[in-house]
Order: C-alpha cells, then sequence, then structure tokens
C-alpha cells in the first residue's frame, strides 16, 4: 500500500476507534461499541501486515497470543475480572518497554537513524519509564485484587519522600541517556530498572478499596506509554489509540476520583487514601445487631410499595445476578415500584455491578447511578443490600474515618434496610459499618444467591 493509504487506512480504524468508545458510554449501545472497536483493530492489523515484510512472523504471534487469550477468557469468572483487566494492563506497558529497547537497539530497522536525534531519545524515554511503572504497578494491582497479596496500604517513614528521590534519579539517568552523543545502554537500562521499582513503590501505599481508581489509573498510564512508542515510529495508529486509551483513562480516573472524594493530583502520584484517617470508627465494645432469615425478608418486601436494591461485590461472588432478577420480576408483579441503585465503585472495577446486572437482562430503565437515585432513599420503604459495605457505610459522614468525605448510597435514610453478607465482617476499606448495627437494619445472613432464591419461594 501507498503511504497515503496507509495513513487513509489508520485514519478510518481511528474512528471506529472512537465511535468504540462512544458506544461504550452506554449499556444500550454497548455491543455495537465493541463491534465497532473490532472492526477498527482488524483493519490497523491488516493495514499493518501490508507494510511489513514479516507479516508471517506476526500472524504467528497474533495467533499465539490470541490463543492465549480467548482460553483465559473463557475461563475467568466475573469476579476475577478486575485483576484480568489489570493484568492485561501490565503486558501493555511491558510491550511498550521491549519496543523501545528494540528501537534503540536498532533503530534503522524502525525508520530512524543509526544515530538516535534527541526527539527520538525524548520520546523513548517517555514511552520507556511509562511503560515500565505500567507494568510492575499493574502487577501490584493484580496480585491485590487476586488475593495474593493483602489489600492493606504498604506504608513506611519517609514513603513519599524516597519516591521523590528515585524519580529524580531515573529523571537523571534519562537526561544521561537524552545528552550522549551515542547509545548510552547503561543509562537507558538504569532508567527503565528505577522506573519498574518506582511502579511497585507507587501502587504498594493504596488500599484495596482505592483499587479500581487504580486500574483506571493505569488504563491511562498504558495508552500513554503506546502513545509515546507511537512518535518514537512514527506511527500515527499508535499515537491516535495510545491517545485515546491515555485521555480516556484520565477522565475516567477524575470521574471515579471524585466518586470516592480522593485528589487526582495524589491518585497520580500514588499513594492516595493512605494519609489520615484511622482503620476503624466507633469504639471496642460488642455491638448488637438485628438478623432474621429469608422468609422474614420476603415479607418485608411483598408488603412494601418501594424497593431499591443495591447490588455489592458479594452479589459477583454468589453469581446471584440472575436471581435477582427473578425476585425483582416477583416484586414488580405485585405492583411494587424496584430500582437498582449504582455506586460508581461498587465491585472492583467501574462497571462491575453495570456488567452483572446487564448479564441477566435487568432492564436498563430500572438502573440507576448515585446521582439519580440517591435522594429517593429517604422515600423508600425498604432498601435491599447485597454483598456491598464500603459504599454504603455512613462512616463516610464520620470526620477521622478513612473513608471520611467518600460519596455514598445514603442506605441508612431509607424506612427499612435488608443486608445479605456472609458475616459482619468488615469491608475492603477495613471498616466496620454502623449501618448494620441501626435499629432500622436487619442481616440476612448467607450466600446471596441462596438467600435471594429462598425470598423468591416465600414470595
Amino acid at each position: 500500500m501507498s503511504p497515503n493509504l496507509v495513513a487513509l487506512a489508520y485514519l478510518i480504524a481511528s474512528v471506529f476507534f472512537i465511535l468504540a468508545l462512544r458506544g461504550l458510554s452506554s449499556p444500550v449501545t454497548a455491543r455495537k461499541g465493541n463491534l465497532f472497536g473490532m472492526v477498527g483493530m482488524v483493519i490497523a492489523v491488516l493495514t499493518t501486515l501490508t507494510i511489513t515484510d514479516n507479516w508471517a512472523l506476526i500472524i504467528v504471534c497474533i495467533a499465539v497470543g490470541g490463543l492465549i487469550g480467548t482460553v483465559v477468557a473463557k475461563r475467568v469468572q466475573m469476579t476475577a475480572m478486575p485483576e484480568l483487566v489489570a493484568f492485561m494492563h501490565s503486558l501493555v506497558g511491558l510491550a511498550a518497554v521491549f519496543i523501545a529497547i528494540a528501537a534503540v537497539n536498532n533503530p534503522v530497522s524502525f525508520g530512524l537513524p543509526e544515530v538516535l536525534p534527541m526527539g527520538s531519545k525524548l520520546e523513548l524515554f517517555l514511552g520507556t519509564f511509562i511503560g515500565a511503572m505500567t507494568w510492575s504497578g499493574s502487577v501490584i494491582a493484580f496480585l491485590k485484587l487476586s488475593g495474593r497479596m493483602g489489600g492493606s496500604p504498604v506504608i513506611f517513614n519517609g514513603q513519599h519522600m524516597l519516591n521523590l528521590i528515585i524519580s529524580l534519579v531515573m529523571i537523571g539517568f534519562g537526561l544521561w541517556f537524552f545528552f550522549s552523543e551515542t547509545t548510552n545502554w547503561t543509562a537507558f537500562i538504569a532508567m527503565a530498572v528505577i522506573a519498574f521499582a518506582l511502579g511497585f513503590l507507587i501502587i504498594i501505599p493504596i488500599g484495596g478499596a482505592d483499587m479500581p481508581v487504580v486500574i483506571s489509573m493505569l488504563n491511562s498510564y498504558s495508552g500513554w506509554a503506546a502513545a509515546g512508542i507511537g512518535f518514537s515510529l512514527g506511527n500515527p495508529m499508535l499515537i491516535i489509540s495510545g491517545s485515546l486509551v491515555g485521555s480516556s483513562g484520565a477522565i475516567l480516573s477524575y470521574i471515579m476520583c471524585k466518586a470516592m472524594n480522593r485528589p487526582f493530583l495524589s491518585v497520580i502520584l500514588g499513594g492516595f487514601g493512605s494519609d489520615g484517617g484511622s482503620a476503624a470508627i466507633g469504639d471496642k465494645e460488642q455491638k448488637t445487631h438485628r438478623s432474621g432469615s429469608s422468609d422474614d425478608a420476603a415479607f418485608l418486601l411483598g408488603n412494601a410499595d418501594s424497593v431499591i436494591i443495591v447490588p455489592g461485590y458479594g452479589l459477583a461472588v454468589a453469581r446471584a445476578q440472575h436471581s435477582v432478577k427473578e425476585l425483582s420480576e416477583k416484586l414488580v408483579e405485585q405492583g411494587i415500584n424496584v430500582r437498582f441503585a449504582i455506586h460508581p465503585v461498587a465491585g472492583r472495577m467501574p462497571g462491575h455491578m453495570n456488567v452483572l446486572l446487564a448479564e441477566a437482562e435487568i432492564p436498563y430503565d430500572q438502573v440507576l447511578e448515585m446521582d439519580e437515585i440517591n435522594s429517593d432513599f429517604s422515600n423508600t420503604d425498604v432498601v435491599l443490600v447485597l454483598g456491598a459495605n464500603d459504599v454504603v457505610n455512613p462512616a463516610a459522614y464520620v470526620k477521622g474515618s478513612l473513608i471520611y468525605g467518600m460519596p455514598i448510597l445514603d442506605v441508612h435514610k431509607a424506612q427499612n434496610v435488608m443486608v445479605v453478607k456472609r458475616s459482619m465482617g468488615v469491608g475492603y476499606a477495613g471498616l466496620d459499618n454502623e449501618l448494620f448495627y441501626m435499629d432500622k437494619t436487619m442481616m440476612v445472613f448467607g450466600d446471596a444467591k441462596n438467600v435471594v432464591e429462598n425470598m423468591v419461594k416465600s414470595l
């Protein structure tokens, strides 16, 4: 293909990527958005194959990677989707580092001068250190989300100062690489190694409750890493697609930070959510709670005029979304107004609960975001909380709490509250939940799917 046709094909692929993002902005058009993204990627890959002599090797690599991806995607459970996403981000960052190493080792094969110009060195520096940080940070996020590493923040004295010193040393090696007249492998390798270490250090002080924002932030990092490498290689497709991922991830991170009352700048620097606050609220005396059975819960639901269901991570673990749909249908048949309330960070990644409810084909008009439904809790007869904890914790209104100022679903304002949990254990933030001990709250212990199924039978 001629350079003009290649540029046109890449432009068309980019338009499809933009349409994909547009489609993914709503559950109603999400399937169409996925289709647009797939078409755009096919165009981009086929175009790349026409401008290389190594198309056979590329096809083999795509086949191997595609086979691995297919097997993993088919086996992964919905509850494990967040750590899978984090792991994918790590691979994007690592790919950017490998491409940068190849470009520094043999720039001619990438269409660059044998002696790298300063502009290319700067682009390779940016792509390498962002990619390295993305890889190591994503590995920590994967370990925390999968339970292979504790979700509590890893904090030590002088942590931020250490991160600052390491960052300055990394930039120093980057400047050495930048101003060297020949290829300075010592500076380049040292810069990359320090960037890998910095990624670990930035993510370890972030607690498990903040992991949804971390996933979004790392998504943004992986996009900017790809864009930086795209400039080095003169590949407009990498630049455009990387910029789309980077900017959309940054916007989503900002939205998530606002939903969790976290400063956006602190997220970018790492270690947000680790300063101030206490690990728990309230005193240590034994508290009493009211518990009931599935039959008791069904009785309350059946005699209500309005019901709001709040899904959480426990719903995902129990795979109870289809049972919940059956429950909501039974209630609607009895003339009860049923709606679902979604917190922006419910579950373990953005949109986790929306995906589960969409999988069960729950009507979109019954699913409302926090800002749309929060004012209705005070006028609601019964709220059914399924496995959610931190996002309904009134500790957000208690000064000194780790989640102080975080917007929550105001479940505690409803007339009656029923919470389905396996135990009285704390949530991902490690905080006790005063909602569980209120007079209006009834705890129903057990697996969410079994409890809901018993509710349906009682109804």
